[in-house]
């Protein structure tokens, strides 16, 4: 077969019915379907091969991959490319190899039933993700559309809002968009208790309530926002630490020594489509780091328990490495700096003289820059008021030729 061989076709509730003149072509042309139950069913009577998907899905592209030569044709909801199927098989076979078709998409719907702007919207899936991704685009006034798991999200959705200090926040669920079933519910967050059917997509005009420290994007989230024992790059100096690691796209972090994970966290929530490997050896900082994680919607993070240099060995080369703890350790700054893709960045900060003797040695071998942070906070002493001086922090920044 010449050109592409498997066809990826964005299907609606309205079935068959719905598909323009060369997605319907691409169907009736097909040798081998494969999709969900429900996009199947839409066959009828069909004598042709079909398939569903297998957990783990990786089976399933594997035996789309022996068909290789055959018109394969994958049918799947919606733009297959928007946090769909299409994602996937176009990353493991190569454009060359597919033709998607998209259908309109939840979130085209749900903006056409609003009236919303879809470029002003964030959009996001809960499906097959924790719930604590809702936290990273939670703002005042925020536009959210969701992607449910199943018809028991909404009130997972709403109670998340409520203990946020969203309960304000007004709600719509759209079940079975564009189909004959379709139909709409909204209410409050703080009053909902609602269940709805399971292919559902959730609207969310944020509001907050009160004196509700509502979630923000910026770096520098407050202390209290993390699980800790006390080892935590503090809010202020984090916001700085984010500045100088400077998130990009695709970025793989290693946040060395990582506490309670908060610099890898606010890494990937500054850049989502980063990962990000946290590197501790305590016990119960590891806790701390996974339940900070899920908490604050940090996707693409990897803990790895062990103590730098020797925990280090096998892992995804980074681009960005950051060291809060262990900074003392010559071995480990060398390591990290052997470690690094060219071009890579080398952030450390250090709280001691034996740590900034370090980064000063460490400096004069491979150039860089160190910066002084020195900040205190306004305190109350008695009827008066001094500022409360934080443990000055010596930040190292090096860039790898």
């Amino acid at each position: 077969m010449n050109g592409p061989w498997l066809s990826i076709i964005g299907i609606g509730e309205d079935g068959l019915g719905g598909l323009n003149a060369g997605a319907r072509e691409l169907v009736d042309g097909a040798e081998v379907f494969f999709g969900g139950t429900r996009h199947l069913a839409m066959l009828g009577d069909d004598p042709r091969p079909r398939e569903g998907w297998d957990n783990p899905l990786s089976q399933t592209i594997a035996r789309i991959g022996k068909l290789k030569g055959k018109a394969v044709c994958v049918l799947a909801t919606g733009d297959p490319m928007s946090y769909g199927i299409g994602v996937t098989l176009a990353r493991e076979f190569g454009m060359e190899q597919c033709r998607v078709i998209p259908h309109q998409s939840a979130f085209s719907l749900a903006c056409a039933r609003l009236g919303w702007p879809l470029a002003e919207i964030d959009c996001l899936t809960l499906h097959g993700r924790p719930l604590g991704l809702l936290n990273l685009h939670l703002r005042p006034n925020a536009r959210l559309l969701i992607l449910s798991e199943n018809g028991g999200t909404a009130r997972e959705v709403a109670a998340m809002l409520r203990q946020s200090g969203y309960g304000d926040s007004e709600m719509s669920v759209f079940q079975n968009m564009g189909g004959v079933k379709e139909r709409r519910f909204d209410g409050l967050a703080r009053r909902w208790r609602r269940r709805t059917g399971d292919l559902n997509t959730i609207a969310v005009l944020c509001r907050a309530k009160g004196a509700a420290a509502p979630l923000m994007r910026p770096a520098g989230l407050p202390d209290e926002m993390f699980q800790h024992d006390g080892q935590l790059t503090k809010s202020d100096v984090r916001a700085v630490t984010l500045a100088a690691l400077a998130p990009a796209p695709d970025d793989v972090l290693w946040d060395v020594g990582a506490g309670a994970g908060s610099i890898a966290i606010e890494f990937l929530r500054a850049e989502p489509t980063a990962r990000a490997i946290a590197v501790e050896q305590n016990a119960s900082r590891i806790t701390n780091i996974r339940t900070n994680g899920e908490r604050l919607g940090a996707r693409n993070l990897q803990i790895v328990e062990g103590a730098a240099p020797d925990a280090l060995k096998g892992l995804a080369r980074p681009h960005v490495i950051f060291i809060g703890g262990g900074v003392g350790d010559g071995k480990v700054l060398w390591a990290c700096w052997r470690a690094l893709r060219p071009g890579g960045r080398l952030v450390a900060n250090a709280v001691s003289l034996e740590g900034e003797a370090a980064l000063l040695q460490f400096m004069a071998g491979k150039g860089g820059a160190m910066t002084r942070i020195a900040i205190s906070h306004l305190d109350a002493m008695g009827s008066l008021h001094a500022w409360r001086a934080m443990h000055p922090v010596t930040q190292y920044r090096g860039r790898k030729p």
